[in-house]
């Protein structure tokens, strides 16, 4: 290092401090944003003669004096068999790769302790003992790199660590507060990137907390202060603090603890007013989380759907389950559907009722469709045992057939031969998706006899004003069996409805709104009762549908129109599975919507997870809501933060919106009063720097 002063005391004294102040930007950076010369790309390069004249002192083996013979033949021992040659000579092994390999067998080598004593370990003595300080594994990586013949010095300076603002769920939780000390590790000089930081302690490349204060040759040239002293009694000792003078706004503490109180305060003041006017407002959101462990797949950048985000999806349903709606129901129903996707999106629907009594009383019997196969019983079996239960003799249960003839028929339309390279007419399923050709294949090498599942017709009695009262009616197309539309969505969606009867089915409009004084039934019933059978010309054309789908039994809700009835059917189809013990998936309708009702769901988005979450009265229940999403999240692996190529810190980059409205359509103040929602954004138009709120880098129809 270089000589910054030289004192000399005349008189002898009784202390010598020094003090070593220093302000440093902890802005996190991302240690492998640098680029390699091609030639050094690839390990097997040498340096220029030019630039290894420049670098002659950090080539120089460790001299002999301080590494005995022995010493040597360990470090090259240990080499051969942890980087012998073959392994990364002329072999497309990355330069960089190669150096991630390096440092962290270093680290899992040589343990680590706190040497208080003066002086650096030989390399061999180190790899001899398996066990050293920082500064001893910094000159090891020192001396192994030279041998590979690359540039490398010493680095002596300080390491900073900053506790995290929330401890990982996996993997080690780092420092509790924030911490500094004394350290020591390795730079190595790459073509192109410079010198490279390399911390052989901790394994890790050197990042925004390693504050390099000497870089030298040899550690003895490193030391910060050298000297003498009298026949005296002597006491050392040192101290390391670190100050947090400035923080910035950043994803996982946009606020500081004074911002938050006033926040929170005037969101209590805000409840008081809207009180005091008798303003029934209530605020929902749409929040949105990313992979914790893994963001570089198209699932969490650009692509609505992927095979990790389905996983994480349900574990956090689940969790919200476990939460919010300890016996609710998990259904999973089809979501949006965006131009250019083939189908809509999946969406997994949470319900609970408000007065506390479950819905489902065995969740091991309600499963996620993206599981190990769980279908211990056949879809017949199911089927049978729900229409029992519904008072539907076996008469009624009708299997359904792929229509293999239909398929057969558009198939002999396409030409010979395989298709041209051409745009296909997106309409053409056959045509234009090679996925759809092999599923006919598929379909036609099965027998017409195995059914492709089971069908109910069922629905609420029209003549029963107060519901309770389950129908069915008999199904007789011209063809002798039930035979479904083509395509690959749950049966219950291809249904051929237009040709059980030639005239429509009857429009029966029943009053679907709960009223929330009225205690809901519990569903499950102690007797059966028959059900009453229409002509088909009178019944409405409804179904429940059984089938089998990648080793699960999936259970396809018919549209219900009441909340009351809709708990009947879900009761007695648990009961069904609970007497085969056999786990279902339930899609289909949703339930209906209801006072006494309350819903969120996790949907897919581009690159990101959507949560729409229920409706809160209160500035405190949208508080509990919100921090208890964002924990439960977290703890299923989830995050609101991303890493740019460039280190950059950002949030999920969702739209993360708000909604508002009130508990019910008559206590709704933006249909009390229209004006207002016209206000408002007259308000947001006139005051454009509130837009900001809502910025992110996408333009246009992204989602």
């Amino acid at each position: 290092g270089n000589y910054l002063a030289r004192l000399v005391f005349p008189e002898p004294v009784n202390e010598l401090q020094f003090t070593v102040d220093l302000i440093a930007d902890m802005t996190v950076i991302n240690p492998f944003d640098f680029f390699v010369e091609e030639y050094a790309a690839e390990m097997g390069w040498s340096y220029p003669d030019e630039l290894a004249t420049d670098l002659q002192p950090y080539l120089h083996q460790v001299p002999a004096e301080l590494d005995s013979p022995a010493d040597g033949d360990l470090v090259d021992q240990w080499i051969a068999s942890r980087l012998p040659e073959s392994q990364w000579r002329d072999c497309g092994l990355r330069t960089v790769d190669f150096l991630v390999r390096l440092n962290e067998a270093v680290r899992d080598d040589v343990a680590y302790t706190t040497r208080m004593e003066p002086g650096v370990q030989t390399p061999g003595y180190t790899l001899s003992r398996a066990i050293g300080s920082c500064r001893d594994s910094a000159w090891l990586l020192v001396s192994i790199l030279r041998r590979f013949g690359l540039a490398a010095r010493f680095v002596s300076g300080y390491l900073v660590q900053l506790a995290a603002d929330m401890e990982p769920v996996d993997g080690p939780a780092g420092v509790k507060h924030d911490f500094t000390d004394l350290h020591a590790w390795a730079e190595v000089y790459i073509p192109g990137a410079g010198w490279v930081g390399l911390d052989a302690t901790s394994g890790l490349f050197a990042g925004e907390g390693h504050i390099p204060l000497s870089c030298t040759p040899h550690p003895s040239t490193a030391a910060p202060i050298t000297g003498s002293t009298g026949i005296a009694e002597v006491e050392f000792s040192f101290s390391n603090e670190v100050t947090r003078i400035h923080e910035d706004v950043r994803v996982t503490k946009p606020l500081s603890d004074d911002q938050w109180d006033a926040i929170d305060t005037l969101g209590q003041v805000v409840d008081a007013g809207l009180a005091n006017e008798d303003i029934a407002l209530t605020m929902g959101g749409e929040p949105t989380f990313v992979s914790a462990a893994e963001t570089a797949s198209p699932q969490w950048n650009s692509a609505a759907d992927g095979p990790e985000k389905r996983q994480l999806a349900a574990k956090l349903t689940d969790k919200l389950r476990q939460r919010w709606a300890d016996g609710g129901l998990v259904h999973h129903g089809q979501g949006k559907w965006y131009p250019d996707e083939p189908l809509p999106r999946w969406q997994m629907t949470l319900a609970w009722r408000t007065d506390g009594e479950p819905i489902w009383h065995h969740p091991a019997l309600l499963v996620n469709p993206w599981t190990k196969p769980s279908a211990t019983a056949g879809t017949d079996a199911l089927a049978h045992q729900i229409a029992a239960r519904l008072g539907i003799a076996d008469e009624f249960v009708l299997p359904v057939y792929e229509d293999t003839v239909q398929a057969a028929v558009s198939a002999a339309q396409l030409p010979w031969g395989p298709r041209p390279d051409i745009d296909p007419d997106p309409s053409d399923e056959l045509l234009a998706n090679e996925h759809a050709r092999q599923q006919l294949v598929d379909r036609l090498d099965d027998a017409a006899t195995e059914p492709a599942g089971w069908v109910i017709p069922v629905f609420v009695d029209p003549d029963d004003p107060d519901g309770g009262s389950w129908a069915t009616t008999r199904w007789r197309p011209r063809r002798r069996a039930i035979f479904l539309t083509a395509g690959s969505s749950p049966i219950g969606l291809r249904l051929p409805l237009n040709a059980l009867a030639w005239g429509a089915a009857p429009d029966i409009v029943r009053n679907a709104d709960g009223d929330a004084t009225r205690p809901l039934p519990d569903g499950h019933q102690t007797s059966v009762k028959p059900a009453r059978e229409l002509p088909i010309e009178s019944a409405p054309r409804t179904a429940l549908a059984i089938e089998e789908r990648d080793g699960h039994l999936f259970c396809f809700l018919p549209p219900i129109d009441r909340l009351d009835d809709a708990l009947r059917l879900i009761a007695t189809i648990e009961d069904a599975c609970a007497a085969l013990q056999t786990p279902i998936v339930l899609e289909g309708y949703p339930l209906p919507g209801d006072d006494r009702l309350q819903t969120l769901s996790v949907t897919p988005d581009p690159g990101v997870i959507e949560v729409n979450v229920q409706p809160t009265s209160s500035w405190g229940d949208l508080v509990q809501l919100t921090t208890t999403l964002f924990e439960d999240a977290r703890q299923v692996g989830l995050t609101t933060e991303k890493f740019d190529l460039d280190g950059t810190h950002t949030g999920t980059g969702g739209g993360n919106h708000i909604t508002l409205g009130g508990p019910t359509p008559q206590d709704s103040p933006l249909l009390r009063r229209p004006d207002l929602l016209r206000s408002m954004v007259t308000y947001w138009q006139h005051h454009p720097g509130l837009s900001y709120i809502f910025t992110g880098r996408f333009i246009g129809p992204t989602s």
